[in-house]
């Protein structure tokens, strides 16, 4: 049924139960698996001159929490679905909802999973989520674990 599914992985315990199910799909359809990790844009405040240091030390920080996802993600497909093809992409400088759906398009994926928050009450509300983003954007069907 599925032959192409896009992980969005950030690392965090309901991404990594996302993985997991990613994973399991993949090999029971014999689709292949790309894993996404999507750098948040530098925070710039608009407040002063920027600070070129800080913009190096957050894509520094970023990219070095993406290759430990991605190792944790190579990992996981070697224990649990040996020979599986898994991708590895990471996005920068993109809203994630917006990386996520771009690299779906890009990639010509037929399924999204992603982890949920599982936030609740006034927090939902107000800073939504990005698994709420990419089901509103998303032109194919996305899977949200919690």
């Amino acid at each position: 049924m599925f032959k192409h599914i896009l992980l969005a992985s950030d690392g965090s315990e309901a991404s990594r139960h996302a993985a997991l199910m990613a994973v399991q799909l993949a090999q029971a359809h014999g689709a292949s698996l790309t894993a996404l990790f999507v750098v948040d844009p530098y925070p710039y405040l608009g407040l002063g001159q920027t600070n070129p240091l800080g913009f190096q030390a957050y894509m520094a920080q970023a990219q070095a929490h993406a290759a430990q996802v991605h190792a944790d993600m190579e990992a996981l497909c070697r224990s649990q679905a040996p020979g599986l093809n898994l991708q590895l992409r990471l996005a920068e400088d993109v809203a994630p909802a917006d990386g996520i759906v771009q690299t779906a398009q890009a990639q010509g994926a037929d399924l999204i999973v992603i982890g949920s928050h599982g936030r609740s009450g006034l927090a939902r509300l107000m800073l939504g989520s990005v698994a709420n983003k990419v089901v509103a954007l998303s032109l194919v069907p996305v899977l949200v674990t919690r």
